[in-house]
């Protein structure tokens, strides 16, 4: 047996030495990953099937491999699962640009992960946050250098279910979402997660009134909801009957529309400035599909403002005509933000909802991809039969017949008079309701299947992007939306000539003052029920662990029944108990290999014994 199987001490004393005193540098690390995909290769030189990979009792990732590669990391054992998750991948980069050996690559991207999970598992409690948050950097094949990541990063970028599913990378996750770890923003945009302590070790009510808990997802979550609703609001209030207000007290803007605005401009601004910090401090696999629905969303509401403001200035003549755009234009608003599933996807039902939509969109990208093709050749069809009488119709209105044929609104009185377009006509008809629906269908079912059949990791993968991506940008005073135009008015000119500690004084004053109200309620909040003398408050709300029966006091009880003298329980100790119970830990290949390993060593010795006789 190799001696690495057994230096579990030095091992864990080189592990505590170097995710803090020792930074590896990109050079480094790019090593490392290099040395674990050939790891990887020589571990599954052939086509291994996934199940059988990540499976808990799996022949291949056996306790000796994960030791191996603990081993194979020396030093640098916190950013193995980094390492991994990198090598990840790289693996599914082969698999997608080699399609011959998609199936090996594959599994090896699976085996990395799953590794990343096990060696998390085993990682000591005390340093989980510490290996889930540092960001590290890699070589890039161009020569320069990463964004900086860490490994909870990487594992949301690439979806990684497995890894994000686990006890540990969930712990973590939760932590920072109800707020008892807290981001903390260094030099060169570093980022650490450090526990949260109040100023004041009190548990009153003033003592908990700390404008830096906006920051907590949890938090953030609840406030964006109460201004989603009370944006519903006035977004009703300001489109309700536009065109009979057409006197002259209501030409100019009036309440409900001037907060409309002001509130669609403090989104716009939000998100601007969220798409500009991932591009910068993080990466594009950071943008989601529901990102691209708030740039429509906000660039909606900017054209409905600027055609309104158009008619504020245009002449009389022209006023209702701009003011009837803008209107126009504002109701198309509506679908966007009345889609409650990007709000309430905190909540289990509808954030796997919101998955199983966003992936039979992504997937739907073939059909409509097939679709657009087709049309334009069919679109130049149409178009050369209606020029070859000498009488050609407008382009749009050859588009508007094929768009309504998809939808299965044929018009086919319009080609009664030419038997080769009602050929064609047909032939468009058959091709999109019977072939491409189809694969439409086909699509969405195979998407909906995958994420309804994991969905549990599935969701917790959402809900680790979600969380992550409320903290992910950096910065140090959280403004949400509308409050954030305080911040660009009355906050952020006085970062140029101000101290960074006077700055954060004056942050903290202006943000007591603002969210005084939400404030309150965090402190209420987390003054009844996160301090220990109302534990109890917590323990009742939410049931016990059955995980945590693995007690002496469980194991072997002690009756003390004044009603049965002499009675007991614990008869046979649980030691012994548990003796006759098979090691679920171990795949049946592995329990028949030992027995046959063990019957290996009795003949030996047998053999050994008859020839010295």
């Amino acid at each position: 047996m190799p001696s690495f199987l057994d230096n579990g001490d030095a091992e864990d004393h080189a592990s505590l030495l170097s995710a803090r005193s020792v930074r590896p540098s990109p050079d480094t690390l790019t090593k490392l990953v290099k040395r674990l995909r050939a790891l990887t290769l020589a571990l599954l030189p052939v086509e291994v099937e996934p199940e059988n990979i990540n499976a808990p009792t799996s022949r291949v990732i056996t306790p000796q491999v994960i030791s191996a590669y603990r081993a194979a990391a020396g030093d640098f054992t916190e950013a193995l699962p980094y390492c991994l998750l990198r090598a990840r991948a790289e693996f599914l980069w082969d698999a997608s640009h080699n399609p011959a050996d998609y199936g090996e690559n594959y599994g090896r991207a699976v085996a990395c992960e799953v590794l990343a999970r096990r060696i998390v598992h085993l990682s000591p409690p005390d340093r989980l946050s510490t290996i889930m948050s540092t960001r590290y950097q890699h070589r890039q094949l161009d020569g320069d250098d990463s964004e900086m990541t860490s490994a909870l990063e990487t594992a949301i970028d690439g979806h990684c279910t497995i890894f994000l599913s686990s006890t540990e990378a969930q712990d973590v996750v939760n932590a920072l979402w109800t707020g008892e770890i807290v981001q903390k923003n260094n030099a060169h945009h570093d980022i650490d997660y450090v526990s949260f302590t109040p100023y004041s070790e009190s548990t009153s009510f003033w003592s908990r009134l700390d404008p830096s808990r906006l920051s907590v997802p949890r938090y953030q979550n609840a406030f964006r909801i109460i201004i989603w609703l009370f944006f519903l609001v006035v977004y009703s209030q300001a489109v309700r009957e536009p065109l009979e207000r057409l006197d002259d007290n209501h030409l100019l803007l009036d309440n409900w529309e001037i907060v409309l605005y002001f509130m669609g401009l403090s989104f716009a601004v939000e998100d601007f400035h969220k798409f500009f910090t991932l591009l910068k401090f993080v990466t594009w696999r950071a943008f989601t599909f529901w990102n691209v629905m708030a740039f429509f969303t906000d660039s909606l509401l900017l054209a409905a403002f600027t055609l309104r403001v158009m008619s504020l200035q245009a002449s009389p003549d022209q006023v209702l005509g701009w003011r009837l755009k803008s209107f126009q234009v504002l109701s198309f608003v509506s679908p966007f933000i009345w889609w409650l599933v990007t709000v309430f996807d905190g909540f289990k039902y509808v954030g796997t909802m919101q998955i199983c939509i966003s992936r039979m969109l992504k997937e739907s990208g073939i059909f409509f991809a097939l679709l657009s093709v087709l049309g334009i050749g069919f679109a130049q069809g149409m178009y050369a039969l209606d020029a070859a009488d000498g009488t050609v119709e407008s382009a749009a209105t050859v588009i508007n017949a094929l768009a309504q044929a998809l939808l299965s609104a044929p018009d086919y009185g319009r080609y009664a008079t030419s038997p080769a377009g009602m050929i064609l006509f047909y032939f468009w008809n058959t091709v999109t309701a019977i072939i491409l629906l189809n694969v439409l269908i086909s699509l969405f079912s195979s998407a909906y299947s995958d994420v309804v059949d994991d969905a549990e990791a599935q969701y917790l993968a959402f809900f680790a992007g979600k969380t992550v991506g409320m903290i992910r940008a950096p910065d140090s005073y959280v403004y949400p939306a509308p409050f954030n135009l305080i911040e660009i008015i009355l906050v952020a000119p006085f970062e140029l000539f101000m101290s960074s500690k006077r700055y954060a004084t004056y942050n903290r004053y202006v943000m007591g003052t603002a969210f005084f109200i939400p404030l309150s309620f965090i402190a209420f909040f987390e003054s009844s029920t996160e301090t220990r003398r109302n534990r109890w408050l917590k323990d009742w709300l939410r049931s016990g662990d059955e995980g945590e029966a693995e007690t002496p006091a469980h194991r072997d009880p002690i009756v003390d029944d004044q009603d049965c003298p002499g009675l007991s329980i614990s008869k046979v100790p649980f030691e012994d108990l548990i003796q006759v119970f098979p090691n679920t830990q171990e795949s049946a290949e592995t329990s028949i290999l030992k027995e046959i390993d063990a019957l290996k060593q009795q003949l030996a010795v047998l053999v050994e014994r008859l020839e010295a006789r």
